[in-house]
């Protein structure tokens, strides 16, 4: 047992995919949390994961396989794992079995796209956590024609209520003056990012799809279906 690594208790319960790090926290300093039967209170008490028994609220909790999943989100679905309105959501478009995945970030209703799905709490903070800056693209469809010096205020940056708007960056990859199709990238993804930019330039969105996560694609994959990531695509990720 000597050659165990422990881990934190928050860690442990993430990787179990009972929930965040960060909601791992709060369970802990409630009492609701405990390690071979006894109650803890402190976060970051180890845990040897192949020896020590962990419950919450007196269900054990046990490792689970990591599963991480590329979904194409079709306009229309909410990106929660529930909804009090009724409305279809992500874990709708996944097997049954699959309950304990949660979206990584979110992409609005009527917005559709690449969206990853996950019990990983590792994999989690690396996609969504703005220290690590990973890369989101998004294919954008705008009334009107658009030329690239229009985007220009996107990568200045543009204060937006109390948020500043940035795009990491853009370009023109259509233009008419029916309409234009618009490529951004974001480091930060803030919420409604790119529609509270657009409307600061005036720009009527048609239609906004995410295609790329870090060097994750969406490739050919149709809306409303998902993929596995292959083992290489997660430690790619993981290492951008």
């Amino acid at each position: 047992m000597g050659d165990q690594k422990t881990v934190r208790i928050q860690k442990y319960l993430s990787d179990a995919g009972a929930c965040s790090r960060r909601a791992g926290e709060k369970l802990v300093e409630q009492g609701r949390v405990a390690i071979n039967g006894k109650v803890i209170f402190k976060p970051g008490t180890p845990v040897l994961p192949l020896v020590d028994n962990v419950t919450l609220d007196g269900n054990e909790v046990k490792k689970k396989t990591r599963r991480h999943v590329a979904v194409h989100k079709p306009r229309g679905v909410v990106s929660t794992k529930s909804d009090e309105m009724g409305r279809s959501i992500l874990s709708d478009l996944l097997p049954q079995e699959w309950g304990d995945l949660y979206p990584v970030g979110r992409l609005d209703r009527e917005s559709e796209g690449l969206i990853l799905m996950t019990n990983d709490g590792d994999f989690c903070l690396k996609v969504t956590h703005p220290r690590y800056g990973v890369i989101k693209k998004y294919r954008v469809t705008v009334k009107g024609k658009v030329e690239n010096r229009d985007l220009k205020p996107l990568i200045k940056g543009m204060r937006v209520g109390d948020d500043i708007l940035k795009a990491h960056a853009c370009k023109v990859l259509a233009k008419d003056f029916a309409g234009s199709l618009l490529e951004i990238e974001l480091a930060e993804g803030k919420n409604r990012e790119i529609r509270r930019m657009m409307k600061q330039l005036n720009l009527k969105i048609e239609n906004l799809r995410r295609i790329q996560i870090g060097p994750i694609s969406i490739g050919d994959l149709k809306p409303g279906k998902w993929r596995v990531l292959q083992p290489s695509e997660v430690s790619s990720l993981m290492q951008s």
